[in-house]
């Protein structure tokens, strides 16, 4: 297959996404351009395709080294430009990536030869979570789409009250023979006609088109942890995707999981570092140079800050157990308050009065008196 477009572009990553980021996307990709969600849809089918050979590259480590410092050409001069994915039929691209779809459990959600009972596809979505959540653990609704049994063919993909025909081209196998690297060896692939099924729908059921799944809308509640972090993924097992029809056409087998990506929005005045929060604490210079005790918000409520004499601009001030709790053990993290101390702007003349009154036990150079300052920068420069 020859790709002209970037890989990165392909799957919707940036170049410094991490293993992960680049498997979520490529499953969430491959099952939104799946053919069996766009029958006869040429342009879901090519990007299906694209969207794999992407990922086959993208993760491997030395093919994604090789394509980041010297792009297509570079992969296909070393040989390591991988399979052909336009040749090759769509039940065989899943079959390749089994893992990603099925969860590495079971028989798998993938389309090859399977041990154990048939499983079907995870599913991806995203919830959106406030920091104040992850504080104390969530329930949030969540609303997806997914593949499910035709009510009206009851999986098989027939016209209501008619039967699947035995596929010709394999005999009701679902499996054909096909010669590799100029006849040297065979290799047995999903069947091309019937796409691994063994049956042929003459009359299709017209609710389904033949398919003998439909996409229904689902909604549940997901109970999120408290502690969880941006990126992290809920597996609700069981709410996937039967399995395929080419695999139990009246959909018997487990289910695949659903993952529920969460995504945590950004504060307004904290910072996540771990369990940690890290916030700036605006204070005045003499709060700074006399000490103080101030009032600041946390997650939960409010909190009463000791400012110790002397505090310069960027010292730190922690607030023990104020944090978020860790995911695992559920151990609280702390406030780390950094001070930033602010000078005022508008003086009044009382104020000011006190202030150069100040600056002249300091022995230091203030307006008006700054004329002093330049008559000696300009006897350093020979003005």
């Amino acid at each position: 297959m020859t790709a002209t477009r970037d890989y990165y572009e392909v799957l919707s990553v940036e170049r410094t996404a991490d293993g992960d980021e680049i498997k979520r996307s490529y499953r969430r990709l491959a099952m939104k351009f799946h053919p069996d969600r766009n029958p006869d849809d040429k342009d879901a089918e090519r990007m299906f395709k694209e969207c794999a050979e992407a990922y086959e590259v993208l993760s491997d480590d030395s093919k994604r080294k090789i394509y980041d410092q010297y792009g297509h050409e570079g992969l296909r001069g070393r040989g390591a430009a991988g399979h052909d994915f336009n040749r090759m039929n769509v039940d065989d691209i899943f079959s390749m990536f089994n893992d990603i779809f099925s969860g590495g459990a079971g028989g798998g959600g993938g389309r090859g030869q399977r041990r154990g009972p048939a499983r079907g596809y995870d599913l991806e979505t995203e919830v959106v979570l406030e920091l104040k959540d992850v504080l104390t653990g969530v329930s949030k609704d969540v609303e997806f789409t997914r593949m499910d049994i035709c009510e009206t063919c009851t999986g098989s993909g027939a016209k209501p009250g008619t039967d699947p025909i035995t596929c010709e081209t394999c005999a009701g196998q679902g499996k054909v023979q096909q010669a590799g690297l100029g006849g040297m060896f065979r290799m047995v692939v999903a069947c091309p006609t019937c796409r691994g099924r063994g049956k042929m729908i003459k009359d299709k059921c017209e609710k389904c088109h033949g398919k003998g799944r439909q996409g229904k809308k689902r909604s549940l509640s997901v109970k999120i942890p408290a502690g969880i972090h941006d990126g992290q993924a809920v597996r609700v097992p069981g709410e996937g995707e039967p399995p395929g029809p080419e695999q139990s056409p009246d959909g018997q087998g487990a289910r695949g999981d659903l993952h529920v990506v969460v995504r945590v929005k950004a504060h307004d005045f904290f910072e996540r570092d771990g369990d940690h929060l890290l916030m700036e604490m605006p204070i005045s210079f003499t709060q700074a140079s006399l000490g103080a005790e101030v009032e600041m918000p946390t997650l939960d409520g409010k909190s009463t800050l000791k400012i110790k004499k002397g505090t310069q601009y960027g010292d730190l001030f922690r607030i023990d157990d104020a944090g978020l709790p860790n995911l695992r053990n559920g151990h609280m993290g702390d406030l780390i308050v950094v001070t930033k101390i602010e000078t005022p702007k508008k003086l009044t003349k009382k104020q000011s009065e006190l202030l150069r009154d100040f600056a002249k036990t300091e022995d230091k150079h203030v307006n008006p008196e700054s004329h002093g300052f330049w008559k000696k920068i300009t006897d350093i420069i020979g003005g």
